[in-house]
């Protein structure tokens, strides 16, 4: 009967910590072209998948890339619906959003620098980190 107990116990607790589990996705996004300095364009969003645990999970750490011509000069930012970041450079990961609901999808926001030509914006990268 105790080993009963135990084991119902061990399996309960494997449950528990299996939904608290971390995971992370990642999302390759298709470029876009920047034309305006006045009004930021935004790429397509980057969608979750829908696994059991990221329904109730929690943003980490984010990592992006991209990539535009040298000597452009972008402002960047990597939004959620509720906050948008700005990026330092074309890579690097950031854990401002931490605490924001992981099942929301991402996206990321361009503006020219006054007096800049149009620029495209390739190879726009996501991975994700959620717990």
């Amino acid at each position: 009967m105790i080993g009963i107990l135990l084991t119902g116990c061990l399996l309960a607790g494997l449950t528990a910590n299996a939904q608290a589990a971390p995971g992370s996705w990642s999302s390759q996004i298709p470029g876009l072209m920047v034309a305006m300095s006045d009004r930021a364009s935004t790429s397509k969003m980057a969608t979750p998948p829908t696994v059991g645990n990221i329904q109730s999970g929690q943003l980490g750490r984010v990592q992006w890339q991209f990539e535009y011509p040298h000597g452009a000069l972008l402002n960047a930012w990597l939004c959620h619906p509720e906050q948008c970041v700005a990026l330092t450079g074309m890579r690097g990961s950031t854990a401002a959003l931490a605490g924001r609901a992981a099942e929301e999808p991402l996206h990321f926001r361009f503006a020219l620098r006054p007096g800049q030509r149009p620029v495209r914006v390739q190879g726009l990268q996501l991975i994700v980190n959620y717990q």
